[in-house]
């Protein structure tokens, strides 16, 4: 099996268990978010460690370990992103599991189990045309400034969404033209959505431009550009305008 089936397999698993364990009715809230926290970082845990026992691992549910960073190969997971959204029942939550070659998002898959998709780096599609308005995801609680800010300087509609990798795959999927984040993330936010962007052709930085690096010791990726290749230079310029 490859890298790449194997990651989008663990992300379907996964995305059933979840499913599985929410239908359940037996808890909810909170509670449910943990529970499937757990679960499906129970499951793509195990998984991996059978399937690649020689690469590192990087969990945003197990607790970390130097013995990653000495891997040229680290599996990053994130089993449920959007654990508010899933624990309320809706759709925009997703499961990322991806590959990190030299700390570069190679291999990713990004499991949207409410919509019953599996959106993978070996996979691209064509992406759709663009719309005429540029779409910016942000965050449906906390909306970054910076987002708010080149949106307006653009002409661009705001569209409230929860998880980073809904967020992501909008853009992937045609439903946005630019997601723009700087109010904090975590390596396991961003790497298999990346990986499943760059795939499709997106731009994916952050939002100086430097470009995304992972397995990392600090784990902290304070922000992130995905966007369609032609609304980069001009969201990168606004943003550097703002900073001035």
């Amino acid at each position: 099996m490859t890298d790449s089936e194997l990651a989008a397999q663990l992300a379907h698993h996964a995305g059933e268990i979840l499913k599985r364990v929410r239908d359940s009715g037996l808890i909810e809230g909170r509670a449910l978010g943990d529970a499937g926290d757990k679960s499906a970082n129970q499951f793509l845990v195990h998984a991996l460690r059978q399937q690649r026992p020689d690469d590192g691992l990087l969990s945003e549910e197990s607790k970390d370990t130097p013995e990653r960073l000495g891997k040229d190969r680290v599996w990053i997971v994130d089993p449920v992103d959007g654990t508010r959204e899933f624990g309320e029942g809706r759709t925009d939550w997703a499961v990322h599991v991806a590959l990190a070659i030299d700390g570069v998002a190679s291999v990713g898959a990004v499991g949207l189990p409410g919509l019953d998709l599996v959106l993978r780096s070996d996979a691209p599609a064509e992406l759709p045309p663009p719309n005429e308005t540029p779409r910016l995801v942000v965050s449906r609680t906390r909306p970054a400034s910076e987002a708010v800010e080149v949106a307006k300087r653009i002409g661009g509609e705001l569209v409230p969404m929860g998880s980073a990798g809904a967020k992501a795959m909008a853009v992937v999927r045609g439903e946005a033209e630019i997601y723009l984040h700087s109010g904090g993330q975590y390596e396991w936010d961003s790497c298999a959505p990346a990986a499943v962007a760059l795939a499709h052709g997106l731009h994916c930085s952050r939002i100086d431009g430097s470009p995304l690096v992972y397995n990392q010791a600090d784990t902290y990726m304070p922000d992130l550009l995905i966007c369609r290749p032609e609304w980069a230079e001009r969201v990168l310029a606004e943003v550097a305008a703002i900073a001035d």
